[in-house]
């Protein structure tokens, strides 16, 4: 192992490169990742989600959560493009705010956070681009990966 991947520089190689990783030696696992954002806005937006003038905001949103993390590896460089068996973006209305969860999964040889980062971060846009007609001062905040795990064959 190099020196750069013992530090976590797994996406650089020995020259100072940038490289896809070579996951084909690693075995399929069962892998899981959920991912979290908020946005900020007037209680009177949040309250206003599902009937704003553009339509129903939160519906938009799941939708373009789902479609985006299917799209992460022409979003990302470097990142494989992964076989997504499930896909689920939830948002949930509090006061003044909208908390957005993706949770993606699949079996593969690499993990999936980049895509369970991918749906919220979009779904959250999604959620700004149905309101900023109403709200000026929204806010997309606290973009973060909640969890991942990794199921090994066999386990």
């Amino acid at each position: 192992m190099s020196e750069r991947e013992s530090v976590g520089l797994s996406h650089v190689d020995e020259t100072g490169e940038v490289r896809m990783v070579d996951v084909g030696g690693k075995p399929l696992a069962r892998r899981r990742a959920r991912a979290a954002a908020r946005v900020r806005m007037r209680p009177e937006t949040a309250a206003r989600l599902g009937s704003l003038p553009k339509g129903d905001a939160l519906a938009t949103a799941r939708i373009a959560g789902i479609m985006a993390a299917k799209r992460t590896a022409d979003l990302i460089p470097l990142c494989h493009p992964l076989p997504l068996t499930h896909l689920e973006v939830t948002v949930t209305v509090g006061e003044g705010r909208a908390d957005v969860e993706a949770t993606a999964e699949t079996t593969a040889r690499t993990g999936v956070e980049m895509e369970a980062l991918v749906a919220a971060s979009v779904a959250a846009l999604a959620l700004y681009d149905m309101a900023k007609a109403v709200d000026k001062e929204m806010v997309v905040e606290e973009v973060r990966l909640l969890e991942k795990t990794k199921e090994e064959p066999g386990a």
